[in-house]
């Protein structure tokens, strides 16, 4: 979709006590697109694989979708909204046996407020949005993605129509405070896009938010991100969580998909990436305050799981460095 994207760069770095508020401050830099298609005719549009989250909703009319990998195609109806989270490709079509043409193939002058009118329009309406993330912890906290998430409560589905539709105006209009205003929707809209997918991915996916079905490893998971500097042992988290060590270690790794000590020096890892990214301290008043003893050793775990010197990622000398920074 040929949309400007806007960055979310207004993100506090401080942990809370809100776990997906700890996600989205973390997950940098957010890009996200919105926009629409009025659709007639025999339409049948290909998508290329993607980052991040990809949200459609049928405002009116109806499509299939098909997404690569998976045999059986979905049937969208009016009112129907779906999450696509894997990044694989896919085609949304009247009918799948119509010929299809690639998302860059439409013609420029189709668009227009940021809708692209197909054959006329008139048969369907979808409204799209799309947040791509960047960043090594993307799948550490998320999980591994299914390839499609069909909402299936009402309420969940109005909410994300009427953000998705919002979030179009706004866009297209470009009145006075509509940057102010879509930053915000768009904060809106991946909340609610994350809610439903947490909900609706708990027992098919592992990541950290997913830790939190489970009591026991979701104490020990808190732990973790409210004093990340503290000298954890797995001894200690487990007597936090109120479970024998090899008991907690299995069930820990099960949910989050990393075992407990790896988990620990990949979440300290991500917040010094923020802070040399967003601040000015020495990179041995970092190493301290996130329970190293010596910048030495803090080095050697950042380049570990960034595959970067910390100071070569603060100098934006690193591809990674360079890609949070845009």
């Amino acid at each position: 979709m040929r949309l400007s994207p806007f960055n979310i760069r207004d993100r506090p770095t401080l942990m809370s006590q809100d776990p997906l508020s700890d996600v989205l401050s973390t997950l940098f830099p957010v890009t996200h697109v919105a926009g629409a298609f009025d659709l007639g005719g025999a339409w049948a549009i290909r998508f290329p694989a993607h980052d991040g989250l990809k949200v459609y909703a049928v405002a009116s009319g109806r499509a299939w979708l098909s997404v690569e990998g998976e045999a059986v195609p979905l049937r969208l109806s009016a009112e129907d909204c779906v999450i696509l989270p894997s990044g694989r490709s896919f085609t949304i079509a009247r009918d799948l046996s119509f010929a299809s043409t690639g998302i860059d193939k439409i013609p420029e002058e189709a668009w227009s407020d940021r809708t692209a009118t197909i054959n006329g329009g008139g048969d369907t309406v979808l409204l799209a949005g799309h947040f791509a993330f960047t960043g090594p912890q993307t799948a550490m906290l998320l999980g591994a993605m299914p390839s499609i998430l069909p909402l299936r409560d009402a309420a969940g589905q109005n909410g994300l129509r009427w953000l998705l539709e919002r979030l179009r105006e706004e866009l297209s209009a470009e009145a006075p405070g509509h940057i102010s205003a879509v930053r915000h929707l768009s904060h809106l809209l991946l909340v609610d896009t994350l809610r439903h997918y947490l909900s609706q991915s708990a027992g098919r996916t592992t990541g950290w938010l997913f830790a939190q079905s489970d009591p026991q490893i979701w104490r020990a998971a808190q732990a973790i991100h409210a004093d990340p500097s503290h000298p954890w042992t797995i001894a200690r988290l487990a007597a936090t969580a109120g479970m024998s060590r090899s008991k907690f270690a299995e069930r820990f790794r099960s949910l989050t998909g990393t075992p407990p000590m790896e988990y620990v020096t990949r979440w300290r890892m991500v917040l010094a990436q923020q802070r040399l990214r967003n601040g000015s301290d020495r990179i041995a008043a970092i190493a301290f305050s996130l329970g190293y003893t010596s910048e030495a050793a803090f080095s050697t775990a950042f380049k570990r799981v960034h595959g970067c010197a910390p100071m070569r990622y603060k100098n934006a000398e690193c591809s990674n460095a360079g890609t949070s920074r845009r």
